[in-house]
């Protein structure tokens, strides 16, 4: 016992010296700060969520919120398109292991980071779970680590848009006052809940004809998720109905870089400034912590 007891005493010296001479880990990795991770999807198309998910992160970077956009759509990808934007590479070059993350990463209007998807591959529809693993190991190597992440996912309720929503601290739902779209929106949060156990919801409700119309969407909602789902669902805002929007998406500028002063800004940029004064949840240090090993465990390819 005396022998073993001493062996130990060795081994801890020999350990203590080998840490002092290499420098801590602790002492070479400056503690990183943790990302917002935050997606941003709805149960139908059309409804305006990209654009959202594009302006938001324009607004929160003219906010010194140093921001990067994953366009989430991975097999039909937007984010570039209606930023009028052509990257090189994009994330299958990145998820099979061509290029890293910092290759692929381009800046786009106000300062925002964008990580691009791709568009027509059929491998990329369904992320297996090496690619997973390969994206989660890229991003917490990122040393120009941002304050929130943005996630644009694809609509509907695939694998992929799934498991984006499980990654993600938090969920905004997009819909707008269109019957399809709400009962869609709540077919999302109620997968999400049962399926996921996600409790936790905020809702934006797009091209409104009036504060009260939103208002009025999310009361509907609300009363139906208190009755069926055992979920919170918060009230994040509203975006009126802004003709400048389409004219900023056929030039293929974000509608807060083009018009500024219009309808929709406004009402992204109080968004915006409403996240911005949310304390989230606690993250873990060290790590962006929104891939889990039971996310990352769900392989479909």
């Amino acid at each position: 016992m005396d022998q073993a007891t001493s062996l130990r005493q060795i081994k801890k010296q020999q350990e203590v010296k080998k840490n002092a001479e290499a420098g801590s880990p602790h002492e070479k990795m400056p503690k990183q700060e943790s990302i917002r991770v935050i997606a941003i999807t709805s149960g139908k198309g059309g409804v305006g969520k990209t654009n959202i998910a594009a302006n938001l992160a324009y607004a929160l970077s003219s906010m010194n919120q140093k921001t990067l956009i994953l366009d989430a759509d991975t097999g039909l990808a937007n984010i570039d398109l209606i930023l009028g934007l052509t990257p090189k590479y994009n994330l299958y070059h990145l998820l099979n292991g061509q290029k890293t993350l910092a290759e692929i990463i381009i800046k786009g209007p106000g300062g925002i980071m964008i990580l691009p998807s791709s568009s027509g591959i059929a491998d990329m529809a369904d992320l297996s779970k090496g690619h997973k693993l390969t994206l989660v190991d890229e991003i917490n190597r990122l040393k120009d680590r941002p304050d929130f992440m943005i996630i644009d996912t694809a609509a509907g309720i695939a694998a992929n848009v799934m498991y984006f929503n499980m990654a993600a601290k938090e969920i905004i739902v997009v819909t707008t006052p269109e019957p399809p779209s709400i009962t869609d929106a709540y077919a999302l949060m109620k997968i999400l809940y049962k399926n996921y156990a996600k409790k936790r919801f905020q809702l934006i409700v797009n091209m409104v004809r009036s504060p009260g119309e939103a208002k009025e969407v999310f009361g509907r909602l609300r009363t139906v998720t208190d009755h069926f789902l055992n979920i919170h669902l918060e009230y994040l805002g509203y975006v009126l109905h802004d003709e400048k929007c389409q004219e900023a998406v056929k030039r293929q500028k974000a509608l807060m870089e083009l018009y500024p002063s219009s309808v929709g800004s406004r009402c992204l940029r109080q968004i915006a400034e409403k996240l911005l004064k949310e304390k989230p949840e606690v993250q873990e240090e060290g790590s962006v912590v929104f891939f889990g090993d039971s996310v990352i465990g769900q392989d479909h390819g």
